[in-house]
């Protein structure tokens, strides 16, 4: 059995998920990296997600950094600050030697005129399907780089929203997830706030919603995150039973925030 993989993707998910729960799903992509680079007899074949979850885990990775390098590219030349943002998620991912090399030559790829963007964006939503989970961490990894890499100035910004909108999000989504990723920085909720009032706009990001929404608009949004993120959906979906106490921590997160914010609107 091949582990590699597997601890790629939980750290992945530690990484960009900011918890026990990212990487419970991250560990999910990693198994199928592993199978992605084992014997593929008996493997699906189709292009649906249910049907070539191997391919879906290769996939990820390798575009992950290809499209990394893609956007590093984007204003003619690649900065010192933009190879160590690469360099990080590397590091923070754990890869052994071999699996960095894999990452860097993807990432020289992206850096190439002829890099299909496109066409690879396409794939990778095809093949994603409607997990719209692993699609949005895909997302969510670009912006984190982009913003360690040049904190999204220039051409940059403007591919993102390209990226993002062939994946299926809107701009409104890109803006909470930056909102989301400038204000948390690394720290978790017993922590203290960067400054007044962003421990509530992150909490906001966490919804997905502007502070401008109504209570209504809070309630169901929270109702909508509790229900797509439910452990049992998780696991039917996939995540091992093993890892549904992980699981339970997301809709924790969820939960903590919208506790944030009914504490700020006086809701009960």
């Amino acid at each position: 059995m091949q582990w590699t993989g597997k601890i790629i993707g939980a750290l992945l998910g530690l990484l960009v998920g900011r918890g026990p729960v990212g990487a419970a799903v991250g560990a999910l992509i990693g198994h199928g990296y592993d199978l992605s680079q084992g014997p593929r007899a008996g493997a699906g074949t189709g292009p649906g997600a249910d049907e070539d979850p191997a391919a879906i885990g290769g996939a990820l990775f390798q575009t992950a950094f290809a499209v990394m390098g893609y956007l590093a590219k984007a204003d003619g030349r690649v900065s010192e600050a933009e190879i160590d943002a690469a360099r990080a998620i590397m590091r923070q991912m754990h890869l052994d030697e071999a699996h960095v090399q894999r990452a860097i030559a993807a990432f020289n790829r992206g850096k190439q005129p002829d890099y299909p963007v496109e066409a690879e964006i396409a794939r990778l939503r095809a093949l994603c399907g409607p997990r719209h989970d692993l699609l949005r961490l895909f997302l969510e990894i670009q912006v984190r780089a982009a913003l360690a890499g040049n904190d999204l100035k220039g051409p940059v910004r403007g591919l993102i929203m390209g990226v993002a909108e062939r994946l299926g999000f809107s701009g409104l989504e890109v803006a909470h997830l930056e909102a989301a990723l400038r204000l948390q920085q690394g720290r978790g909720w017993t922590a203290p706030p960067p400054a007044p009032g962003a421990r509530l706009a992150s909490a906001y990001a966490v919804l997905g919603l502007a502070q401008s929404a109504s209570d209504e608009d809070v309630k169901k949004a929270y109702r909508r995150q509790m229900s797509e993120n439910h452990p049992d959906k998780l696991v039917a979906r996939g995540l091992p039973e093993s890892m549904q106490d992980l699981a339970t921590e997301k809709t924790q997160r969820i939960r903590e925030a919208y506790e944030v914010i009914c504490e700020a609107r006086g809701l009960r």
